[in-house]
């Protein structure tokens, strides 16, 4: 072949890098020109289902929305702009072919959830240029790496309101992830409505929860764009909430009332009484018909050794008589039970990593939280098995820490080729001791963009610096499409501060909540707490710290110091005068003086004696305050020593 066969494709390769695309599709290249948007678009659709159908719809609104053109939702059968074509109407293959050129975009598949996945593609490639409106020319081959590419969120210890979950369900298919993993009961509040036991939703919820009428609907509406939702009600531990209306599920003796608090409770299901499984049968059949899916979760994770099985005489007569050696085999003999009962009612059980046992079932689903571990232990031993592990959004780390964890590495890399193909994906998780309605999406978004391209995308696909430069215009493109992560960190912060909201969100663009859970340690919270700081009211991740730690021109650098430091000296007065901001002093003067010192190191090469005086100031500034993070500080002490490693602030 040619020089210039080899310098056109990488012209092409280079080009294509530059596309806004997440997940990164499988194989995708730039061709020559673009597809013009005009009210001459049109669309036609072939094959599929009514699924199909209502998703063109939808598109044709979405770019109605996104560019002000009108795009007629009279689907045409001749010189479409959009040819959708679908070869057979029941298929879970998820692949697509999309071929753009100046004159037509064409989108094929094999099934109706291949378009939908495509139209996504298609959207994303949506800008606005010299000519207006365009598509660019693009070839692109997809399909995902993973069948099971999900997000695990938790409504119990903070109701997220119906919308909402729709509102998050459409994100999910946006970014092509295909499962809603509910979680929709723990220790905090009981979220479903059961009309066979209904003390449970009118004692364990608060008067929060979701009517089955409610639930069908959003069902109905997850489905329609492409994404399963999987029940969890966690048994047998996790389960306060179950026990103000139905005590005698308990193994305690009571009074039982919803949790306020978060951690690992004591109160804990009897599996020592035929009537726990009678109830449950009776629950579980409920559940099984009001949520379609194959898969049903019963939880199992945290059961407490020393809770109320360990204090339950009944119970150690009952694991005496039938040689339960410990409460291991407790729990195992209980999962087997309520396996046999979700079995019944045709439904494939899935369970935390705890429920792993010998005795149990191959066709139990394990999700590991504890570790890759557990999850390799799962597929040597004929298990099915997704991570969470790595992905747990709720620990605040940055999108390059999620992103840089794969479900076949680690771990699992040293498994067979068999036992690899057990490991059926992965998922996302939110747990909500620290989110609620007014932030979840701020939690959730656009992170969870990169995780979902880890479970799309190919295994090579994982160069931080590509998702960075993705992940922004990704995030405004999800904001445009209903999301409100960004909108939600500026009202929150506007109500904050509503005569220094500008120069606040200068502040906070710097800073970050802390990691892990030590937060959680940090002050008692609870379900009652109205998580209503700054802290509650920024992103989990400073694009503008880690645009800054990238930074190598000095001038810039100067520039950007100097205007922090002016900001928080100008804001201080205002935050002192404010009792919402008043925790925020100590912030703001630790900005002043980080941003001082690295204008300082910037401008001269400070002396040993000085530069240990600075690094120790750093150090300093570099521990939590109001429960934040200054994320330039790394950055700033590597301008005063680039040899130092940054300290780490926990």
């Amino acid at each position: 072949m040619s020089k210039l066969f080899f310098i056109a494709l990488f012209a092409t390769v280079v080009l294509a890098q530059d596309l806004p695309l997440m997940p990164w599709p499988a194989n995708v290249s730039r061709g020559q020109g673009e597809l013009i948007l005009n009210p001459s678009f049109r669309i036609s659709s072939f094959g599929g289902d009514a699924r199909l159908h209502d998703a063109a719809l939808r598109l044709a609104d979405r770019l109605f929305r996104e560019t002000g053109i009108p795009i007629s939702r009279e689907f045409t059968d001749v010189a479409a702009t959009l040819a959708i074509i679908v070869e057979e109407k029941k298929t879970d293959d998820e692949s697509y072919h999309l071929l753009v050129d100046s004159h037509q975009a064409r989108l094929t598949s094999t099934g109706p959830l291949g378009a939908l996945r495509g139209m996504e593609t298609l959207l994303q490639l949506v800008h606005i240029g010299p000519s207006g409106f365009s598509i660019p020319a693009v070839d692109i081959d997809d399909q995902p790496r993973f069948a099971w590419r999900g997000l695990s969120l938790d409504v119990s210890r903070h109701f997220i309101p119906p919308d909402a979950i729709k509102r998050t369900i459409d994100g999910l298919a946006a970014v092509k992830m295909n499962v809603l993993h509910w979680h929709l009961s723990d220790d905090q509040g009981f979220r479903v409505e059961s009309k066979k036991y209904p003390k449970l939703q009118q004692k364990g919820s608060d008067g929060q929860f979701y009517t089955q009428a409610e639930i069908r609907e959003i069902v109905a509406y997850a489905a329609a764009r492409g994404v399963r939702i999987v029940p969890e009600f966690d048994i047998p531990g996790h389960a306060t909430s179950w026990f103000p209306g139905y005590p005698n599920l308990a193994s305690g003796t009571g009074p039982y009332e919803i949790v306020r608090t978060g951690g690992v409770l004591r109160a804990t299901m009897d599996p020592a009484k035929e009537s726990t499984y009678r109830f449950l049968d009776g629950f579980i059949g409920e559940m099984a018909k009001l949520f379609p899916d194959p898969y049903f979760h019963i939880g199992g994770d945290e059961v407490s050794a020393t809770g109320e099985w360990s204090h339950n005489p009944h119970i150690s007569a009952f694991m005496k008589k039938h040689k339960l050696a410990d409460f291991r085999a407790l729990q195992a003999y209980f999962n087997r039970r309520v396996q046999k009962i979700v079995a019944a009612h045709h439904k494939r059980m899935m369970g935390w990593d705890e429920i792993l046992h010998p005795d149990l079932p191959k066709n139990v689903v394990i999700q590991s939280w504890r570790g890759q571990e557990s999850l390799a232990d799962a597929a040597r031993k004929g298990y099915n098995g997704i991570l969470s592990n790595g992905y747990y959004l709720d620990l605040m780390y940055p999108a390059s820490q999620h992103y840089a964890v794969d479900p076949l590495k680690g771990a699992t890399a040293g498994l067979s080729s068999d036992e690899r193909k057990r490991i059926l994906g992965g998922e996302a998780a939110m747990w909500e001791e620290l989110a609620t309605e007014e932030n979840i999406d701020v939690k959730l978004w656009p992170r969870l963009a990169a995780v979902a391209e880890r479970f799309w995308s190919l295994e090579s696909v994982a160069d931080p610096a590509s998702m960075y430069r993705r992940l922004g215009p990704v995030s405004h493109w999800l904001e445009t499409q209903g999301l409100e992560h960004l909108q939600e960190i500026r009202v929150m912060q506007e109500r904050l501060a509503p005569d220094a909201a500008p120069q606040v969100a200068i502040l906070a663009s710097i800073l970050e909540p802390m990691k892990g859970y030590t937060r959680h340690r940090a002050r008692k919270y609870g379900s009652l707490v109205p998580f209503n700081r700054l802290v509650d009211a920024i992103p989990p991740e400073s694009d503008a710290a880690r645009e800054f730690a990238d930074e190598t021109d000095r001038a810039v650098m100067r520039r950007k110091l100097a205007g922090w430091r002016d900001n928080a000296r100008a804001v201080t007065p205002k935050l002192a005068a404010n009792p919402m901001l008043a925790e925020i002093v100590e912030v703001a003067n630790a900005i002043e003086e980080l941003c001082s010192i690295g204008l300082e190191a910037l401008d001269s090469h400070p002396a040993p004696e000085r530069a240990q005086a600075m690094l120790a100031i750093i150090d300093r500034d570099s521990k939590p305050k109001a429960e934040m993070l200054i994320q330039i500080a790394p950055s700033i002490r590597k301008i005063v020593d680039p040899n130092s490693m940054p300290a780490v602030s926990k």
